[in-house]
């Protein structure tokens, strides 16, 4: 009977492996292979704003086309580039435009598919990568959330899963410097947690630069609109700049949600066309949540409501250095009874007036409801 069980174990696990060697396969890469010529739909123009960090993913594009352009001066292609930013903020949709117009083989895989229940399983799935990458050179691999596999070592010394990622860490830290500056093959990563990240992993010479992929500012902002805004029938109230001021600390992905959320508003309501007021409901329904017009509140609840806001709203109206007020609400919405809303300026120094007519802004409410009411 164990032998028959045994025998039924290995057969599911061999067809399981997809007829890749089955349980011999575990230590195989899961890296997707895009190959030199195959047609990816996403480009270079479909990355709104990002103008710094597209120039630098360009020019290691270029290194792979034209590698001689470089070493005849007597310079070294870099071996790989880490992409750096918050979440939303396109690091992945930039690794895509690379695969769609590097014309080389572009490998892309995530940093947990190293990651497996066997020990000695994740080394080896480094060690068939860069095997399979050396093969395809030039080419380019791309980890996606490296952080899953390059934390620092040695913060947990006693748990003993943290063994087996170490090891194949220490393998990718080998694979990454152990390669000829000429093989033609360059690591892209991305990831929100460099801080996590070790140290041996940033140091020149496995990634050798360090790409910073920011919030959108305004004029990046418009650009982002302008992309998203392609696909969906807009009329003629859409004003892509009053958006792009609405949004400010948006990421990309943000902005794609806006711009959906009012496609759906808009056939909520059976229009034939999304109009400015569903962008704005769509930003309001993002930053502040669902709007719950049939939460049961007292007279008493709604004239404490209306004070408090009122307050936020007059001395942000009189205060000459607070943010700008453009709607006040009391109806709830998401967790909040009542709403005052502001357009920050997007300045990169804050002024000691500033802060503290911001701070006069941010206690009117309750000075309104102590003035007005007698109590808090």
């Amino acid at each position: 009977f164990i032998i028959g069980l045994w025998i039924f174990l290995m057969r599911r696990m061999n067809g399981g492996g997809g007829g890749g060697g089955g349980v011999f396969s575990v230590g195989k890469s899961k890296a997707q292979l895009f190959e030199k010529g195959a047609s990816l739909k996403v480009s270079f123009k479909d990355v709104a704003g990002l103008a710094e960090a597209k120039q630098e993913i360009e020019e290691i594009v270029e290194f792979l086309r034209e590698p001689q352009k470089y070493t005849d001066l007597g310079g070294k292609i870099p071996k790989g580039a880490l992409l750096v930013g918050p979440p939303g903020t396109g690091k992945t949709l930039l690794a895509k435009a690379v695969a769609g117009e590097a014309d080389v083989p572009f490998f892309s895989l995530a940093g947990s598919d190293f990651v497996e229940m066997f020990v000695g399983v994740g080394a080896s799935r480094v060690r068939d990568l860069f095997k399979q990458a050396k093969e395809k050179a030039p080419c380019i691999v791309f980890i996606d959330e490296i952080d899953a596999v390059g934390r620092a070592r040695g913060k947990n010394p006693s748990i003993g899963g943290n063994d087996e990622r170490e090891n194949t860490l220490n393998q990718l830290l080998t694979e990454m410097d152990g390669f000829g500056s000429n093989s033609g093959v360059i690591i892209l990563a991305a990831t929100n947690r460099v801080d996590v990240l070790d140290k041996a992993l940033l140091r020149a010479g496995r990634f050798d630069r360090q790409i910073h992929v920011d919030l959108p500012d305004l004029n990046e902002r418009k650009e982002v609109f302008g992309v998203h805004l392609r696909p969906i029938k807009i009329d003629e109230s859409v004003d892509v700049e009053l958006l792009a001021r609405q949004t400010p600390g948006f990421s990309g992905a943000d902005i794609a949600n806006v711009c959906n959320e009012a496609a759906l508003i808009a056939a909520r309501h059976g229009k034939k066309f999304v109009s400015k007021q569903d962008f704005l409901d769509a930003v309001d329904r993002i930053i502040g949540g669902l709007e719950k017009k049939s939460k049961i509140t007292t007279e008493n609840e709604r004239r404490t409501i209306a004070f408090h806001e009122a307050g936020h709203a007059s001395l942000s109206w009189l205060l000459e250095h607070a943010n700008p007020l453009i709607k006040v609400t009391i109806v709830p919405r998401g967790r909040a009874l009542g709403a005052a809303w502001y357009l920050p300026e997007e300045r990169q120094i804050t002024t000691k007036e500033q802060m503290l007519d911001e701070m006069c802004a941010t206690l009117g409410g309750r000075a309104a409801e102590d003035l007005f009411l007698g109590k808090i």
